[in-house]
């Protein structure tokens, strides 16, 4: 399997190569040259699989089909040592929880930080850990969060030999307790930036450096960020996993409701539905910060500025330039990279904008892809955690309280389950968790007093040649 950019240039990759690499040379996204089709039989197969034999192997049979430069036997044991239950919690890994009337909850959020980021991000480790040993090389990794991918990063990566962190963060935006995980960490090769501005000024700065080739070779940098491909791959396993446990028979169709702000969880979806999962829907859920929504009702993608990125209550969500969002438009544009170049790379930094809506493509997003979208507000999130706890018993973070109202608004097919993609745990967002219930939610035992514990942060402007001088002065460059 080779992999392309998005926009068009003339490399084709092995995956090991892009895992280090992050960003195309030519600032484009990587995707496989073609997504493994999966017919009834394959799936019968994975069905078997997740039931038999656990995550791990349904896992190891999906990322077969996309890596092929890592010995079968060697991605089996990254698999196995990565999906654990002393890891994840429970031997199903992302088990379902019934709600009500055909809408149910996938959990995604039972690994070490408590967010669906960890999915993934505990497997990167373990690849980047295996592969930088193959090679005898070093990597430092340069991450933006707006929330949770950074706590996962730190906590995948801490100790991990031959790999630094370097993650930036829009300082004071995050909750305190999404702060605490990160900031309280003391590893030598963990470095927290927080930058004065907001998650896309923090995205812009990772963008940039890595699009500096000079600099992105002469101190190897990678990226963590749902950018770079192994990490979405990761991602879509558990979409197969929900729809296993969500069915009974080959036949039978789900549709799934994903809390998105920058397109790498509903983006898995997409690549799920693309190899043949049979996925209906596709339900892409946002706050106030809109711009998906607005793409999937009008065909206009309009990137919102720094002052007009709103601050909610669903903080890891308060982005306004969907970096995976290029996969897409990529696939939608019948994977022409010229197209996606002249739109992402062009239309964008002049305009701030670019509209489809005239394009007859455009509906392809709903009729061939499945794509569907939906917005909620601060008011929104109050009333479906109360409600879901009250009705329920059951307390949901304020992300996946997005993804719960948005659902109830499309879920028209009573055959048809409806899985919505649980984000994190309510405690890493507890003010607003007691405003909406009066009181505050569990808290697990090892992270009792964290946002006590001592911070190791740097905070700076939103600069990209600051950001630049704060690595040259931690780590070597490469020989």
């Amino acid at each position: 399997m080779l992999y392309i950019s998005t926009r068009g240039h003339a490399d084709h990759k092995r995956f090991c190569d892009i895992l280090l690499e992050g960003l195309a040379p030519d600032g484009g996204l990587y995707l496989p040259e073609h997504y493994p089709k999966i017919s009834d039989a394959t799936l019968t197969k994975l069905r078997k699989a997740y039931h038999e034999q656990g995550y791990a192997e349904l896992a190891f049979q999906i990322l077969s089909l996309y890596i092929d430069d890592i010995p079968a036997a060697d991605l089996k044991a990254l698999c196995a040592k990565t999906y654990t239950a002393e890891v994840f919690g429970t031997g199903e890994i992302v088990p379902l929880r019934h709600l009500e009337d055909g809408l149910w909850l996938e959990a995604l959020s039972n690994g070490p930080t408590l967010a669906f980021k960890d999915m993934a991000m505990q497997l990167l480790g373990n690849l980047f850990e295996y592969e930088l040993k193959r090679r005898g090389e070093e990597l430092n990794i340069l991450g933006a969060t707006s929330g949770d991918t950074g706590s996962a990063a730190e906590y995948a990566m801490r100790g991990k030999e031959g790999v630094r962190v370097f993650m930036t963060s829009p300082h004071g935006r995050m909750s305190a307790f999404q702060q605490a995980q990160m900031f309280s960490l003391q590893d030598e090769n963990i470095h927290n930036i927080a930058i004065e501005g907001v998650f896309d000024d923090c995205q812009d700065i990772v963008k940039a450096v890595s699009n500096d080739l000079a600099f992105k070779r002469k101190y190897k940098i990678g990226t963590v960020n749902s950018i770079n491909w192994a990490r979405l791959l990761a991602q879509v396993v558990y979409y197969f996993a929900g729809y296993i446990q969500a069915t009974e028979t080959n036949d039978q169709k789900v549709s799934f409701t994903v809390p998105s702000g920058n397109f790498g969880n509903v983006c898995a979806g997409h690549v799920a539905r693309s190899m043949g999962l049979p996925i209906d829907k596709l339900v892409v859920a946002t706050n106030e910060n809109d711009v998906l929504d607005e793409f999937f009702r009008t065909g206009a993608y309009r990137v919102r500025a720094a002052a007009d990125t709103h601050e909610t209550s669903s903080p890891s969500m308060d982005i306004s330039k969907a970096s995976n969002f290029e996969r897409f438009i990529f696939d939608l544009l019948g994977r022409n990279g010229q197209r996606t170049n002249a739109l992402f790379a062009k239309a964008l930094p002049a305009y701030g904008r670019f509209d489809l809506s005239a394009e007859p493509l455009f509906a392809e997003a709903a009729t061939k892809y499945g794509f569907e979208s939906g917005k909620s507000t601060h008011a929104d999130r109050l009333a479906t955690i109360k409600d879901n706890f009250e009705r329920h018993g059951v307390t949901i973070d304020t992300h996946t309280a997005d993804g719960v109202k948005v659902a109830r608004e499309h879920h028209q097919d009573a055959k048809v389950p409806m899985i919505v993609l649980e984000t994190a745990l309510p405690i890493k967002f507890a003010e607003t968790i007691v405003e909406a219930l009066g009181h505050a939610p569990e808290r697990p035992a090892k992270f009792a007093g964290i946002e006590d514990l001592p911070k190791r942060v740097h905070v700076m402007p939103a600069n990209v040649q600051l950001v630049k001088q704060y690595i040259e002065r931690h780590c070597a460059p490469a020989l």
